[in-house]
C-alpha cells in the first residue's frame, strides 16, 4: 500500500471562495476541467493574493466538499475564527480528530492535486481495514515549491472501524 500516515489534528478553519462542480461525480475529466478553470481565474484576477493575505500560515487550500447535496470546491487558507468572512466566502470547519494524510510532489498545483486525489482515494481508501473516510471536508495542501516541484499534502477526515 502508498505511504500515509494517520494524524490526529485540533479542529481548524479555512476561509475560501468556491464553485459548484457540475459535472457528474464519476467524470473525473470534467470535474479536473472545471477545477483547473476556477482556480485560473481566481489566480489569475488577483483573488487567490488577496485571500492569502488573510492567511495565518503560507499553505494554499484546494478544499472539496458536499453542502446541500451540491459538489463543492474552494480555494482557501487557514484563518482565525475572529476574522470576518467576506460575503461571498465560506467559513469550513474541519473537525478535530484523526486524519489521513498522504504526502506528494507535482510539477503544477494541478498536477498534485491529481496525484494525491488518486493515490487517496484510488489506493489508500479502498483498501484500508482500519478507518473509514464518512464525509466531510477534505483538503489538496499546497505547502511550497522545492527542486522545481509543487508539494503538499492530502488531509482526509477518518474514523476508526
Amino acid at each position: 500500500m502508498t505511504n500515509y500516515t494517520l494524524v490526529e489534528k485540533d479542529s481548524f478553519i479555512v476561509l475560501g471562495f468556491g464553485i459548484e462542480l457540475k459535472s457528474d461525480y464519476t467524470d473525473y475529466a470534467g470535474i479536473n476541467k472545471e477545477k483547473a478553470d476556477f482556480w485560473k481565474a481566481f489566480t489569475e484576477d488577483g483573488r487567490l493574493d488577496a485571500l492569502k493575505a488573510k492567511a495565518t500560515n503560507d499553505y494554499v487550500f484546494a478544499v472539496n466538499e458536499a453542502v446541500n447535496n451540491k459538489m463543492m470546491h474552494y480555494a482557501g487558507v487557514m484563518t482565525e475564527v475572529s476574522e470576518p468572512a467576506p460575503e461571498e466566502a465560506r467559513v469550513i470547519q474541519f473537525p478535530k480528530g484523526e486524519y489521513l494524510i498522504v504526502k506528494g510532489e507535482g510539477n503544477t498545483a494541478e498536477e498534485l492535486n491529481n496525484i494525491l486525489t488518486g493515490i487517496a482515494f484510488g489506493q489508500v481508501l479502498p483498501e484500508a481495514k482500519d478507518f473509514a473516510y464518512v464525509g466531510g471536508p477534505n483538503a489538496i495542501v499546497e505547502m511550497g515549491q522545492r527542486n522545481g516541484l509543487v508539494f503538499g499534502e492530502i488531509w482526509i477526515p477518518v474514523v476508526r472501524k
